[in-house]
């Protein structure tokens, strides 16, 4: 039988999943799109140069597509099997502002529902041995009056669609009737790699991001090492892998205008519908700074995370609102479980160091509490909070089995707030005096 994660130290727990992970091996073959037309100005259309070197190296039995030195304007990029697109030193892929260059339609993940839409930027759809690599960089080029301007008001916005996308997975319209797209006002993400194995994303610096940065959905072996993320548009997460498991997010840079790391698993009735969960994760020697959380779990829950493991991160930032944070609603239910923080170093977090919500959205009631259990903190040091802990559970949906140990609080701004929390015995945390019944602090 397999020995519970709770049983491990970290240092086993996160060799237990590295021994699973493996990125993937190339073929020694060099595909230079400069040779299939690209040209690296700043203005010429890239896109058809891009494509055709991916083809050509993927049907040749895989390689390097190698993007050289310049500035290469282009629309949606699609990675086929067995290829690394490689961006060179001072190599930057520009993206268009047309959406209909992310046309047609293809199936995507929208905020953790399944549908038809803009393809992402950079997309890949049951592929294997795939990679992002290099020390370039890839500029999505959103701003206020390209992409971010569809969240919110004036009209065109994404409002509208995103209700109609919803009430159609609690319907239980097919995925391949969800078709959104032109006029819908739907923003893609950055890079998405939907149902793909063995993926590598390297190196690579990613800027102005239409929404979510790093989407994998639905994968399985998944590096993610040494990127940057610095993007500040709304829902800008960092990196969101999406009922993946056996992950690697190691050594990154975020500074986002959302979460940094997001881990989810799809939402609501479309989540439970597909019923993956995310597990047996890693996120380690990483850097947080701006973001609305550091380490997040959630908000989507539906199809369950576990076996989580975020070491040796440090962050800091006045605009950085929270630093470990778990999020969730009676909506979302799912569950999460087997998550552990370990040695995280906090200088300045605005909000909560450690943040548990189950009302995420204000959504207090509802059919699908979810269930958060077994989660621990250890070696958490912060030297400046808002509060230390924001901990609220709910009557129906308790947060159980929180365990902070050998943790540190420098200044604090306000009191701790912990509603519904229950010890490891079903006793409730409040009805015992002291936060410190949570576990050692």
């Amino acid at each position: 039988m397999p020995v519970p994660p709770a049983a491990l130290t970290v240092e086993q727990r996160i060799a237990r999943t590295l021994a699973r992970i493996e990125p993937p091996v190339f073929a020694d073959r060099v595909f230079d799109v400069t040779a299939h037309g690209a040209v690296g100005d700043g203005r010429t259309d890239c896109t058809a140069a891009l494509a055709d070197a991916i083809a050509r190296c993927s049907s040749a039995g895989g390689g390097r597509v190698l993007v050289p030195a310049g500035r290469y304007r282009t629309g949606a990029v699609h990675l086929l099997d067995d290829v690394e697109l490689h961006l060179a030193e001072g190599a930057v892929l520009e993206f268009s502002r047309d959406p209909e260059d992310y046309l047609p339609c293809v199936r995507t993940r929208y905020e953790g529902v399944d549908c038809y839409n803009y393809s992402p930027f950079i997309y890949a759809y049951r592929r294997r041995n795939v990679a992002l690599t290099g020390a370039g960089t890839v500029d999505g080029r959103a701003d206020e009056q390209h992409w971010w301007s569809w969240v919110g008001a004036p009209a065109p916005e994404e409002g509208p669609a995103k209700t109609r996308l919803l009430a159609a997975a609690a319907a239980g319209v097919p995925v391949e009737e969800r078709v959104f797209g032109r006029g819908q006002n739907l923003r893609p993400q950055f890079l998405q790699l939907y149902e793909c194995r063995d993926v590598l994303v390297e190196g690579v610096t990613f800027r102005r991001s239409p929404m979510w940065t790093i989407h994998p959905v639905l994968c399985q072996n998944v590096t993610v090492r040494d990127v940057v993320v610095d993007s500040h548009g709304k829902n800008n997460d960092g990196c969101n892998p999406e009922s993946c498991s056996d992950v690697l997010i190691t050594g990154c840079t975020f500074d986002t205008g959302d979460d940094c790391i997001a881990i989810k698993a799809g939402k609501d009735d479309d989540g439970r519908r597909v019923g993956r969960p995310s597990e047996r994760i890693v996120v380690q020697d990483c850097q947080m700074r701006a973001g609305h959380g550091g380490v997040t779990v959630g908000s989507e829950t539906s199809g369950g995370i576990r076996d989580v493991v975020a070491h040796r991160c440090r962050m800091s930032s006045a605009d950085l609102k929270r630093a470990l944070r778990i999020k969730s609603n009676p909506d979302r239910g799912g569950y999460v479980r087997d998550v552990l923080f370990s040695d995280i170093e906090v200088g300045t977090v605005a909000g909560a160091a450690v943040e548990i919500t189950l009302d995420y959205g204000r959504v207090t009631t509802g059919p699908q509490p979810p269930d958060v259990r077994d989660i621990e903190v250890h070696g958490l040091r912060v030297a400046s909070a808002g509060r230390a802990l924001n901990l609220v559970g709910l009557p129906d949906a308790p947060i159980r089995g929180l365990r902070l140990q050998d943790c540190s609080f420098g200044s604090v701004g306000a009191p701790d707030v912990v509603r519904h929390v229950l010890d490891s015995s079903g006793v409730d945390a409040l009805d015992r005096g002291e936060p410190e019944q949570l576990g050692q602090r």
